[in-house]
């Protein structure tokens, strides 16, 4: 079985960090994405999908991530429910963030990359197992030093 999203999109406000009483970090946030079609009317329909991110890079996801700035996640989608105040159950619908890539844009961001954690490259990537792949290295990213647009045509994309 699979399990797996991945998203880009920008975030609709200012991501909102707790802790839960054991001390794990959690933030959420919602990314807004459009849809490639157009619906009968012409227009692009956006989806919001909420993201639940935990531990460190909940706290990351929470100092550097600002509402309008573009990222991409990658995780799973969680259907969780609860019974509300009036005994209905409820069930939500959210992707739990295995790693969060902070890119640039947004508000306030003046087309400036994104820093993060202390890390001297742009654009940087934090969270996830990456088998076996250390969160600290920009090796394994061929574009980490180049930040010149990639000239890519629609015909180059297999989708």
């Amino acid at each position: 079985m699979l399990n797996r999203a991945v998203l880009l999109g920008r975030l609709t406000k200012d991501p909102e960090m707790r802790y839960t009483p054991s001390g794990t970090a959690v933030t959420t946030f919602t990314l807004a994405i459009d849809r490639r079609m157009t619906n009968q009317q012409g227009e692009r329909e956006t989806d919001f999908l909420p993201i639940v991110v935990w531990s460190k890079l909940a706290e990351l996801c929470a100092q550097y991530l600002k509402k309008g700035q573009q990222a991409a996640v990658e995780g799973r989608i969680q259907v969780r429910n609860y019974e509300n105040k009036e005994g209905r159950r409820v069930y939500v619908t959210e992707i739990v963030a295995e790693n969060v890539q902070f890119l640039s844009g947004g508000q306030g961001q003046g087309g400036e990359p994104s820093y993060a954690g202390g890390f001297d490259k742009p654009a940087s990537s934090f969270g996830g197992s990456g088998g076996g792949r250390s969160r600290d290295s920009f090796n394994d990213n061929p574009f980490a030093d180049d930040q010149k647009p990639i000239d890519i045509s629609d015909d180059d994309l297999p989708f």
